[in-house]
């Protein structure tokens, strides 16, 4: 079989799982949704780094000498419903490549990222990745029970956060403005001051 090395070597209508994209060699980024290739956004800009970068120090700081750890794109994170057991590679068919994820289980761990759902995740929108993250990532990341999920608007300066429920539906659980101290649901005792993580 060739070696797969461009994105033009794919069907993109067709349906790949995440043993198939282990076995991919290609220059762009791509994550799986559901067994189909959702090409990556180019490299994110400054805004998107800067806001990036001081929530994963802000996050990683606090976490030190926890369980918990938090992680950076690029980090494959394999997904699959909640309700299955631990799938092998040729029957899961999602794998994302959140900007940041705080995985509180070390049995998901592997060589090659995070095998189930992090704790939370946090995705940095950029103007050409918003309508993927709003929607398919947000029932994704619900379907397959990702606790917390922070949806980050740099050019807003907002944060939504959303807190799965008892069913196992995302809720708004808060809407912050960028001069505001946001708080995770899973770490209360972490206070984000979001005038920081703006700031120019």
């Amino acid at each position: 079989m060739a070696k797969i090395t461009e994105l033009s070597q794919l069907d993109m209508n067709g349906t790949y799982s995440y043993a198939d994209y282990l076995t991919w060699r290609l220059e762009e980024s791509v994550e799986l949704i559901k067994g189909k290739i959702m090409a990556m956004s180019p490299a994110p800009n400054v805004k998107h780094q800067r806001i990036a970068r001081d929530l994963l120090i802000l996050i990683d700081r606090h976490l030190r000498g926890k369980t918990c750890e938090v992680f950076i794109a690029p980090f494959d994170v394999k997904l699959y419903d909640r309700r299955k057991s631990l799938l092998k590679d040729q029957e899961a068919f999602s794998v994302v490549q959140p900007d940041l994820c705080v995985i509180c289980d070390p049995g998901k761990l592997t060589l090659q990222g995070c095998d189930g759902s992090p704790d939370w995740i946090i995705e940095v929108l950029s103007p050409g990745n918003s309508k993927k993250e709003a929607r398919l990532k947000f029932d994704l990341y619900q379907e397959n029970g990702v606790t917390e999920y922070w949806m980050v608007h740099p050019y807003e300066q907002t944060v939504y956060q959303f807190v799965l429920d008892d069913a196992g539906k995302y809720q708004l659980h808060a809407l912050h403005a960028g001069d505001e101290i946001a708080t995770p649901y899973l770490f209360p005792d972490l206070q984000i001051d979001l005038n920081d993580v703006f700031a120019e």
